[in-house]
């Protein structure tokens, strides 16, 4: 709630300058919300935990959506530049993700919320699918503008059948879901080739490496939801998710130096993308290698988010975000 009350503060002639990436705080946010409610169910642990978290989630969501608004009603210039920007272009679909992952947040306490948030995210995500794509496609990208963050407009399309099922036709999820699961595959080939062949991200785009977790994680979730079969498929993709939650921690050195910036956020979801994967992995296999890791990740997830909370809090008091960059 402090966090709310802070962004509440900004001042109007910094409006301008709030990113379309403060998204990324709802995501980590509400990911963590459903890592709870998961865990109250899964693990035993107290619901009302789940609850306050739940409530933050939504209050953050409707806050930042709140200024957002606010900027493009007064700055629209600002608004077109992210819309029209190499890199920014991509965070314009946190905010259907946000929708989608409210929507699966309230899924069994607030059914027709959760109803709304579907369509709207559903809706507003489809929208974002096609004109990212077209903008790819109609402007002359270079290598570097490649980054991790390319997942969130594309492969995000692997949450609708998540937030979905039930709502709607599973025909209609099906194709949400092939669109996902076939880019995961292309994007990952451009990314890779950007990494190894390519100059370094820039020290404010290193936390987006976390980024690679969650399309596997969240490929598995949506496989499980739509087949309800733990097959061969589905534990290629928890096992692609574990690999990269490995490989980002053995970087550790590329991370614990890094300046903050709202990128930081980045660390975040997919977190807790892996922690929610390995927690429906433990619940359909009953494993305790599966019961351990929950609560290992459950643990690093909430650290985490708690860590990039704090430092996003105290940047917030120096006026470090927010600012012409």
């Amino acid at each position: 709630m402090e966090q709310t009350e802070n962004i509440k503060s900004i001042p109007s002639d910094r409006l301008q300058f709030f990113p379309v990436m403060m998204f990324a705080i709802v995501m980590g946010f509400t990911g963590l919300s459903i890592v709870l409610t998961k865990t109250s169910a899964v693990l035993y642990f107290p619901s009302i935990i789940a609850t306050v978290f739940s409530f933050i989630s939504l209050v953050l969501f409707l806050v930042i959506l709140f200024f957002y608004t606010k900027k493009f009603i007064s700055y629209k210039e600002e608004v077109n530049k992210e819309f029209v920007h190499p890199i920014r272009v991509n965070f314009f679909a946190a905010i259907s993700i946000s929708m989608l992952l409210l929507s699966i947040l309230f899924r069994h306490s607030i059914i027709e919320l959760s109803q709304i948030f579907f369509v709207l995210g559903a809706c507003l995500h489809f929208f974002l699918t096609f004109y990212t794509f077209k903008f790819w496609i109609n402007n002359n990208l270079e290598i570097q503008h490649s980054n991790p963050a390319w997942f969130i407009p594309i492969v995000g399309n692997i949450i609708v059948p998540i937030a979905g099922k039930g709502f709607i036709s599973d025909s209609v999820l099906y194709f949400f879901f092939s669109i996902g699961i076939f880019f995961l595959i292309v994007l990952f080939a451009i990314i890779l080739n950007r990494i190894i062949f390519h100059k370094q991200f820039a020290p404010k785009f290193m936390p987006t490496l976390f980024i690679l977790i969650a399309p596997p994680a969240i490929g598995f979730i949506a496989y499980i939801k739509l087949t309800a079969s733990l097959d061969f498929f589905a534990h290629i993709l928890y096992s692609l998710a574990l690999f990269f939650t490995i490989l980002v921690f053995v970087m550790y050195k590329n991370y614990i130096n890094i300046k903050f910036f709202i990128s930081w956020w980045a660390f975040t979801f997919p977190m807790a993308a892996i922690t929610l994967a390995t927690l429906l992995m433990y619940e359909l296999t009953h494993e305790s290698f599966y019961g351990f890791l929950s609560y290992f990740f459950l643990i690093i997830t909430s650290v985490i988010i708690f860590l990039v909370a704090k430092e996003t809090i105290l940047h917030m008091f120096k006026k470090e975000i927010c600012i012409m960059e």
